[in-house]
C-alpha cells in the first residue's frame, strides 16, 4: 500500500521548484478550469496531429486573443500543453483534465464546493467548526443543507459522492448478499443508491434506509420511481442524538462511505449503538477509502486533501481516516473484525464485523 515520503529523494532544486507548484496552486486551479470550459483542451484534442497556434484558437472559438495566449503559456506551466514552432499540443496531463471522469469529478467538486470556502481552512481548524460551509448557508454540517444547495453545487457534490460508490457497489454485492440477507438496514442511505442495489441485486430482500430526513425524501421519490415501492422502509434519524434505534432484526447493518462523516468519538458512539440491535448472525460492513490502503500516489493524495474539506465545510470534525483509526473505534465498540477486502473499484475497502 502507499506511503507518503517520496520527497526524502527530492533534490533542492526541484523542492524549490514544487513549492512555487503551491504558491500559485489557486491560479493554476483556475487556468485550468478556463482551458478546459472554454473549449481550448478540447480544439487542442481534436487537432491532437498539427497542433494549433493561438490565432487559430481565437478565431475558432470566438476568444480574444490576449486571453487564449496567456491561459496556453499558463498551461505550458502546468504542464498541459507544450509547443513546437507556433502551435500547441496537448499533454498527457491536459488530456486527462479532459477526458478522465475521476479528474472531472474532482475538480467539479472542488471548483463548485470548495474554492470559495477554503479561505476559512485556517479559522475552521481554530474555531473548530466548519466555517467555510457559511458560504452556502445557516447549518452545522452540509448534509442538513444537501437539499438546498445551488443546483450546480448540488450536481457536483452528489457526482463526486455516486462515483466511488458506483464503482464499489456491484463488486461488494455478491460478498454482502453471501449470507442471503433478507433484511438490510442501510445507514446514511442518501439518496438511496445502495438500496436500488440491493433490491435489483435480489428479489426478497427487504432495506431500512436511516438517514436525516431530506435525504429520505429523495431516496423515497427515486426508489418509489424506479418501481421499489413496498420492498424498502425509511426512518429518520440522527445518529449524534441519543435518541432512537435502528430498524431491528438486520441479517446486514451496512454504512458506506458514512463514517468518514463523523469525528472518532462519534464514530465509536454509532457503532455501539449499532452493536446494540444486532444478533449474534448479524454482519456489519463498513465501506470506506482509508488514505493508507491505496496502491497509488494519486489516490492517498486525492484523500488526504479531501479531508480538508470535512474539516472546513462538510462538519469541522471528521476526515479520510487511516484504517487503524477507524478499526480502533469499532474494537472500542466491542465488534469483532472478520474479514478485510481491499483494493476495491477505485480504492475502497470493505470490513465486515460481527459480535464475537
Amino acid at each position: 500500500m502507499y506511503e507518503f515520503g517520496e520527497q526524502k529523494k527530492t533534490s533542492a532544486l526541484q523542492a524549490k521548484f514544487d513549492a512555487q507548484k503551491i504558491a500559485f496552486a489557486p491560479i493554476v486551479f483556475q487556468a485550468t478550469l478556463a482551458l478546459r470550459n472554454l473549449g481550448i483542451l478540447d480544439l487542442l484534442l481534436k487537432k491532437r496531429k498539427s497542433g494549433v497556434d493561438t490565432k487559430t484558437v481565437a478565431e475558432d472559438l470566438n476568444l480574444p486573443l490576449y486571453g487564449v495566449k496567456v491561459l496556453l503559456e499558463a498551461g505550458l506551466g502546468a504542464e498541459l500543453v507544450y509547443q513546437e514552432d507556433d502551435r500547441y499540443h496537448l499533454t498527457k496531463t491536459g488530456y486527462f483534465i479532459l477526458t478522465d471522469p475521476l479528474t472531472q469529478v474532482n475538480m467539479n467538486f472542488v471548483a463548485d464546493i470548495c474554492y470559495d470556502s477554503m479561505p476559512r481552512l485556517e479559522d475552521s481548524i481554530v474555531n473548530k467548526k466548519p466555517l467555510g460551509l457559511e458560504s452556502f448557508g445557516d447549518w452545522k454540517t452540509i448534509y442538513e443543507g444537501l437539499s438546498q444547495l445551488p443546483e450546480k453545487a448540488q450536481k457536483s457534490w452528489f457526482e463526486f459522492d455516486h462515483y466511488y460508490s458506483d464503482i464499489a457497489f456491484p463488486l461488494v454485492l455478491p460478498q454482502v448478499f453471501a449470507s442471503n440477507p433478507k433484511h438490510i438496514v442501510d445507514v446514511g442511505g442518501n439518496t438511496g443508491r445502495w438500496t436500488k442495489c440491493c433490491l435489483e441485486f435480489n428479489d426478497q430482500v427487504h432495506v431500512s434506509i436511516v438517514d436525516l430526513p431530506g435525504q429520505l425524501d429523495k431516496a423515497k421519490t427515486q426508489l418509489n420511481d424506479a418501481g421499489f415501492a413496498g420492498r424498502f422502509s425509511t426512518q429518520a434519524l440522527d445518529l449524534l442524538q441519543d435518541d432512537g434505534h435502528f430498524p431491528a432484526q438486520a441479517d446486514v447493518i451496512w454504512m458506506s462511505q458514512f463514517l468518514d462523516c463523523f469525528s472518532e468519538t462519534q464514530i465509536t458512539r454509532i457503532l455501539q449503538r449499532a452493536r446494540t440491535g444486532m444478533e449474534k448472525n448479524t454482519r456489519l460492513y463498513i465501506l470506506e477509502t482509508f488514505w493508507d490502503r491505496q496502491q497509488f500516489t494519486a489516490s492517498a493524495f486525492s484523500l488526504v486533501n479531501t479531508s480538508l474539506y470535512f474539516t472546513c465545510i462538510a462538519n469541522g470534525n471528521s476526515k479520510m481516516y487511516h484504517s487503524n483509526d477507524l478499526k480502533r473505534c469499532a474494537e472500542t465498540a466491542g465488534l469483532v473484525l472478520k474479514q478485510q477486502t481491499d483494493d476495491i473499484g477505485i480504492g475502497h475497502t470493505l470490513l465486515e464485523y460481527a459480535l464475537t
